[in-house]
């Protein structure tokens, strides 16, 4: 049972996203600010499926020519980076527009000075935790800038858009997962069996952030109807 407990939890960075795919098909007239994370759902199911076959091609009982997911995780890293910042420009917030269109320059100038500097992007031995910790954090940025902007609308912050979901999970995401970046290349070099045990809390809050997801494609969904009938 607890073998495959461990199963369920390795591979849910495949399976979780199954759960916004479902939800989002078919949306004919969806919102141009969805657009990012559908492309991110896309991706992430790709490459995510790339790295758990690389790392578990000896259990599924297949050999490849790389045996290193490292490359896999990074990408996946600036990618997500990618879609969620502009979904964040495109949610087009009434206050602090101007400071989420500098964030991906700052993204970018961080990206410059730790490959410049400090890591290398192919580096074969861990994932990049300078990359996935500014990741997050910037994100984070977004997601505080986003429910600011909610209250400064003197709107009721909870609603059952898309965006307001789609934040939320990624807020819980985030929250979950940004001390795991920060900490997870020390302790890996300390202990690598206790980091396969911390990735596993990542993993937990992947499949928060997919069933949150889920929830704004359906919310979307659900308004098209609306709007179709009326």
């Amino acid at each position: 049972m607890k073998s495959f407990i461990n199963n369920v939890l390795i591979w849910s960075e495949v399976w979780a996203l199954l759960l916004p795919v479902y939800c989002m098909w078919p949306v004919k007239k969806q919102p141009v600010y969805l657009k990012p994370v559908y492309i991110y759902i896309v991706a992430a199911l790709l490459l995510n499926v790339i790295a758990n076959v690389i790392s578990n091609q000896r259990a599924l009982g297949i050999t490849l020519p790389w045996h290193n997911n490292i490359l896999v995780y990074n990408l996946h890293s600036v990618i997500r980076f990618g879609c969620f910042s502009l979904f964040f420009i495109l949610a087009k917030q009434k206050f602090y527009s101007t400071l989420t269109r500098i964030i991906p320059f700052l993204y970018i100038g961080i990206l410059l000075l730790n490959f410049t500097l400090l890591d290398k992007f192919f580096d074969p031995l861990h994932i990049n935790g300078n990359l996935m910790t500014a990741e997050t954090y910037l994100l984070l940025v977004y997601c505080l800038l986003y429910y600011l902007s909610r209250l400064k609308e003197d709107g009721p912050l909870f609603s059952n858009n898309a965006d307001f979901w789609i934040v939320t999970g990624l807020s819980i995401y985030i929250a979950i997962n940004f001390f795991v970046f920060l900490f997870y290349i020390p302790i890996m070099n300390e202990n690598s069996t206790l980091a396969d045990k911390i990735w596993t809390v990542h993993n937990v809050g992947y499949i928060f952030l997919c069933l949150f997801i889920a929830k704004g494609f359906y919310s979307a969904k659900k308004s098209e109807s609306l709007r179709v009938l009326e």
